[in-house]
């Protein structure tokens, strides 16, 4: 026999326990000892029942904590097994027997029937009295009714405001783990997690292997713990059909039961209220779980890489013996990103590739490709580039430096960014898309066009010979053009021009009249042949 921990009362809200019972100061004055059924201490009590009758069960309803001084009970061992049988059939939390008037010792047979049938057996070896055990044990579970319906209440109200409000999936999932404390993770069909609150654990604690866990879950109709983490699940639908599920996880660490009402409440109502979010936010899920997705890869917002794995894992994108490649489409002003979008992720899954797509900000969609090491990027991007095309002619599609680890996404978003800036507009390729190779110098002094550096550059450089053409209506800044194109040579830049060699002497003159500098000098054709190039890219904004 063992003596159960001394203690205080549970918290509100918390079932009260046969083990907690007997923590009370009122019992642990009796020296409780626990003779049978100690690891069925952590029963729920409902009610404490005082009895002195040889058949009480006729009496109970289950999850009554019987009381006795043991006067009652019969002598003959067939009787004391079915007193004890019937107790158990009822469903007691457990018999509570004092050893102070008839017995000094448990009875043999007694003990034997307790265990038999696991039925928690405590004995007092001092007197207690029980009418202020009762007392205080139902104060308890009264208050903890009137806590349990006022934490019920308060469930209900916040998830009718989220309603109300018209949230999102993200904040309703945020609002189950607040106010559960645990960990809660919304997942589709296809056992891919899209939305993870973890509460107190890590994102990699909770997602490690998801998709194999997950699916070693059963499915249920309605909030039941499930599988062999025993997970507490519950589905959502939409329109009649099922379209993924919300669970929460138990906290290991916790020697209390894994789940009370009080959490099965939370999950339901969150799976009410992504249902009525879905009717709302018609989008798909998974749209908004690879934007977020997207946007910590391409920002660095993972605390890990480690994170960061398992977060794409769960998506299903692979982490392993991939290379990847991040891809950025630029549309213009008020055209159908939606539309696009989806077929985007068709034309991909298509392909045969797996990745990630969303939009990442206003007018720009981000992919995010996974290719395995014999496959190459391009024949998959000018695919997607073309389809853009087709749907859309003047957008921009921008592909960033290919890596060999998830953790260096944020690289290929980076170039494919600087790519995407510096994309002459009203251009044609040979390509759908712009890559690092193509940023020349009219490339990149077009993505810097709006510093000011620049712009005094070229006004510095060129700004007197331009003033000289507005005002006398000649084109000399056309001419050093042709000059600067022919390398210096002359004759070739006279019959790119149309013009004598003799005119184009007289004009070269000007200009280096003009500009204070010698036109011989092969660094001063440099800047200038800079100079130029910056007004043409500046001017391309003012068309």
């Amino acid at each position: 026999m063992s003596a159960p921990g001394r203690g205080s009362a549970p918290a509100h809200g918390r079932v009260l326990t046969v083990a907690d019972v007997l923590t009370l100061p009122v019992v642990a004055a009796g020296l409780p000892q626990v003779a049978a059924g100690e690891s069925q201490l952590g029963r729920p009590v409902r009610w404490v029942h005082i009895t002195e009758l040889t058949d009480p069960a006729s009496f109970l309803k289950g999850g009554e904590l019987v009381l006795t001084t043991g006067m009652p009970l019969p002598r003959e061992p067939e009787l004391v097994r079915r007193y004890v049988h019937e107790l158990a059939t009822v469903g007691a939390a457990g018999l509570v027997l004092e050893l102070v008037r008839r017995y000094h010792r448990p009875p043999e047979e007694l003990v034997r029937a307790c265990r038999a049938h696991d039925l928690p057996l405590v004995l007092l070896s001092r007197d207690v009295n029980f009418l202020e055990v009762t007392q205080v044990v139902h104060e308890l579970l009264l208050g903890n009714q009137v806590e349990t319906l006022r934490r019920t209440q308060e469930i209900h109200e916040t998830f009718t405001d989220l309603t109300l409000r018209g949230a999102g999936a993200a904040e309703v999932m945020r609002a189950a783990a607040e106010m559960s404390g645990r960990a809660v993770v919304l997942e589709n069909q296809a056992y891919q997690a899209l939305i993870c609150e973890p509460s107190a654990h890590t994102v990699e604690e909770v997602l490690k292997n998801w998709e194999r866990r997950s699916r070693a879950t059963p499915p249920s109709d309605s909030a039941a713990v499930s599988g062999p983490e025993g997970w507490l699940v519950c589905p959502v639908e939409y329109r009649g059909e099922r379209c993924g599920r919300v669970v929460m996880l138990p906290d290991r660490a916790s020697a209390e039961p894994a789940f009370g009402e009080e959490d099965t409440t939370v999950l339901e109502r969150a799976a009410m209220s992504l249902a009525i979010s879905r009717l709302i936010h018609p989008a798909a899920w998974e749209r908004g779980a690879h934007r977020s997705a997207l946007l910590d890869l391409a920002e660095q917002r993972y605390r890990t890489a480690a994170e960061a794995a398992v977060r794409t894992a769960a998506l299903g994108l692979p982490t392993r013996d991939c290379r990847y490649v991040a891809v950025l489409v630029d549309l213009p002003a008020g055209e159908g990103v939606a539309e696009l979008e989806e077929r985007l992720v068709r034309d991909v899954t298509a392909a045969g590739v797996s990745a990630l797509v969303g939009e990442l900000r206003a007018g720009r969609i981000g992919m995010l490709l996974a290719l395995r090491p014999a496959r190459q990027w391009r024949p998959t991007v000018e695919l997607l580039g073309r389809a853009v095309l087709e749907l859309i002619p003047q957008a921009i599609v921008s592909v960033g430096s290919e890596v060999t680890d998830l953790s260096h996404a944020a690289r290929s978003f980076r170039d494919a960014s600087h790519v995407a800036e510096s994309a002459l507009p009203g251009t044609s390729s040979r390509r759908p898309y712009h890559e690092l190779s193509d940023i020349g110098l009219k490339q990149l002094l077009y993505a810097l066009r709006s510093d000011v550096r620049i712009q005094s550059y070229v006004e510095r450089q060129v700004g007197r010979l331009i003033d000289y053409d507005h005002r006398h209506n000649t084109d000399l800044v056309s001419t050093l053009r042709h000059y600067l194109d022919a390398a210096g040579n002359k004759t070739a830049a006279a019959q790119a021009s149309d013009q004598s060699r003799q005119t184009l002497y007289q004009r070269l003159q000007t200009i280096e009249r003009l500009l204070g500098g010698d036109l011989e000098s092969g660094r001063r054709r440099t800047e200038l042949h800079v100079a130029l190039t910056a007004l043409d890219v500046l001017r391309l904004d003012s068309r």
